[in-house]
């Protein structure tokens, strides 16, 4: 159920009509129209950005670079690991042999090989990879969200930066969000210290179900269009009775519950049953690969910022959830993680493109943190966020090139170190943002959106 005041319940598994008159009586939304304007103007006089959109790929748990983007085939099998590298169509570019249609598409992708966190925890690494800020205090497991680690992850800064409209939020997380084996949530995944109204909306689906479904774009049969309007008037007309008790008003978000349900275009946009079977093939008929043709869909209906976490199911196993994989790492490679994440990031790429999209979409493919240069002795490799990788593409990053490199054991950088801060002021400056650009707290105090300085090698 999607629920717009409950960060913990802001589900996609059903939200009723009774939800969707309780929303309106929550507070309203955002910056006003005139300091919106003013930072989008403020923006626009130096930035070069050519992304409309994002899409953000988050492996939670951590892919293994050595198997993945930065292969070290000339170390011992310990710290190489079972997968040899393979050629791209790029010359001098190689991927581990787990990942071989990215390899064929090489040439739209910049592969960040010295991405750095420091940060050894998935909860505070999280936090900082999610919001370019780090988590205090750093290596920290099982942390929640809240002060002083309160800094708002990127959909919400793109929320508060470009508003609504079209009966859709400008930032959606899918199919679920990040949490620990005790259920303990990432900080860094809602707005913090921009408020509530400013969270991106959480959709929590499973998109490769047979017949799936949105029920919050499905009305019911004894509830056509007018009746709904007839409830909208109703509620309009008790604000008007009620205003003086609460001098903020009722009307915002309540008015975008009743576009979400009332608009077709909104409602068109989860429907997968629109595509071609041919090409949910294409992606993959796994939650990974829905979610991303789930997240080109939401591009193309107007959604400035998609996040799309790796679906994390019941029967994983305890000792390797996700991508973390500290043991039997190259079994849950080959057979479950990399054949997924290859099959629908490469199909997200080839569709974007085919559909003259992805000049103008930012795809991010990025974790917490990757794995440690020497296997254990369970045949897995544990968190490390000393050095990592991160891959882009579209929306002005220039494709067919490594930036930065790890030292040989794929342990530490060795030069063109890239931080989070680093990372989200690039995405930012992508979306026509610079580092300077302003938003305000919920006391009204102005703050820039980065600490972190553009990569502008891979522009």
């Amino acid at each position: 159920m999607l629920d717009l005041q409950d960060f913990a319940s802001q589900l996609c598994d059903g939200v009723s009509r009774r939800t969707a008159l309780r929303v309106g009586g929550l507070a309203a939304l955002g910056l006003s129209l005139p300091e919106l304007l003013q930072n989008r103007a403020r923006a626009s006089t130096t930035s070069t950005g050519r992304a409309k959109n994002c899409i953000v790929l988050f492996l939670m748990g951590g892919p293994p670079q050595h198997s993945t983007w930065d292969p070290k085939p000339d170390m011992p099998l310990e710290i190489r690991g079972e997968f040899g590298p393979i050629p791209t169509n790029v010359p001098g570019i190689r991927f581990g042999s787990v990942l071989p249609r990215l390899a064929r598409h090489a040439d739209k992708l910049c592969v960040l090989r010295a991405m750095s966190t420091d940060d050894n925890a998935h909860s505070s690494s999280g936090y900082y990879m999610l919001t370019g800020v780090p988590h205090a205090p750093m290596n920290a497991e099982n942390v929640n969200p809240g002060p002083p680690n309160d800094w708002p992850t990127l959909g919400a800064m793109v929320r508060r930066l470009r508003g609504d409209h079209g009966g859709l939020p400008s930032a959606v997380r899918l199919p679920m969000h990040i949490f620990n084996t005790d259920s303990s949530i990432w900080p860094g995944q809602d707005a913090g210290f921009l408020g509530r109204t400013a969270d991106p909306w959480l959709f929590r689906c499973e998109p490769a179900a047979p017949n799936f479904r949105i029920p919050e774009f499905t009305l019911s049969a004894n509830v056509p269009i007018d009746r709904l309007d007839d409830r909208r008037d109703l509620l309009q007309r008790l604000d008007r009775e009620i205003a003086t008790a609460n001098p903020a008003g009722f009307g915002p978000l309540r008015t975008q519950a009743f576009d979400l349900l009332s608009s077709p275009k909104a409602r068109a946009a989860f429907d997968l049953g629109r595509e071609l079977p041919a090409v949910r093939d294409r992606y993959g008929r796994h939650h990974f690969g829905q979610s991303c043709l789930l997240a080109r869909r939401l591009i193309e209906a107007g959604v400035g910022l998609v996040h799309v976490n790796w679906f994390r199911s019941p029967d994983e196993p305890s000792d390797a959830p996700c991508w973390d994989s500290h043991a039997n790492e190259a079994q849950r490679l080959k057979t479950v993680l990399a054949p997924t994440a290859d099959q629908a990031f490469s199909a997200l790429l080839e569709d974007l493109e085919q559909l003259g999209l992805l000049q103008e979409t930012l795809v991010v493919c990025m974790s917490e943190f990757g794995r440690t240069p020497k296997m254990n002795g369970r045949a897995g490799r544990d968190h490390w966020g000393h050095v990592f990788s991160v891959a882009m593409a579209g929306g002005g990053i220039k494709g067919g090139q490594v930036y930065g490199a790890s030292d040989k054991q794929g342990g530490r950088p060795s030069e063109g170190r890239v931080s989070p801060q680093d990372l989200t002021a690039t995405i930012l400056h992508c979306l026509g943002y610079e580092s300077h650009t302003e938003i305000r707290d919920t006391l009204g105090r102005p703050i820039a959106v980065s600490k972190g300085e553009v990569v502008k090698g891979i522009m």
